[in-house]
């Protein structure tokens, strides 16, 4: 064994920790980078400019751009008013975004639920429906007709194997 190497692990482990270890020093020491000064800078200018970046929410009355609030879902109306608060998109307040999602959240919801009930009303009714009623007559009827025609054929080979007299007894014993 090397000298200086640890038992069972090879040499390039010790310098590949400790360039890891080394690395997260360095990312957790870095300063994070702030959008305030982003967004704080389109203030006064157009809406375009402020949502261009996707953290910042602009308020159509003072004309100022924003850090949207993250810890909250919506924006407090202090900050601004929802119908002039615009996020993403210029041409959609919060107001028109919060119906819209609603109503199809609802329709969404609504319509697993009728689907769901439908789904169980066909399964749970069992009631055979008109075809199979049919079908089911058409198989009554074909069996019935082939059991009449098996007792004709017995009856003719029965008649057949008495005229040749190869009819066989029901008990060969009664003989004696």
């Amino acid at each position: 064994m090397a000298p200086g190497a640890a038992r069972g692990s090879p040499r390039w482990v010790l310098p590949l920790c400790g360039a890891a270890l080394l690395l997260l020093l360095i990312l957790a020491t870095a300063p994070e980078p702030t959008g305030a000064a982003g967004c704080a800078q389109n203030t006064n200018t157009s809406c375009e400019a402020c949502l261009k970046n996707v953290s910042c929410l602009w308020c159509n009355t003072n004309k100022t751009c924003m850090d949207y609030p993250v810890r909250k879902i919506l924006p407090p109306a202090s900050l601004c008013k929802l119908s002039s608060a615009r996020w993403g998109i210029c041409w959609v307040n919060f107001e028109a975004l919060i119906i819209t999602m609603s109503v199809l959240g609802g329709s969404l919801i609504l319509g697993v639920t009728v689907a769901c009930c439908c789904c169980c009303r066909r399964k749970r009714s069992r009631k055979p429906d008109k075809r199979d009623e049919r079908a089911m007559r058409e198989q009554e009827e074909r069996r019935v007709r082939q059991e009449e025609r098996r007792a004709e054929m017995k009856t003719r080979h029965d008649e057949i194997r008495r005229k040749y007299g190869l009819f066989k007894e029901k008990n060969p014993y009664e003989k004696f």
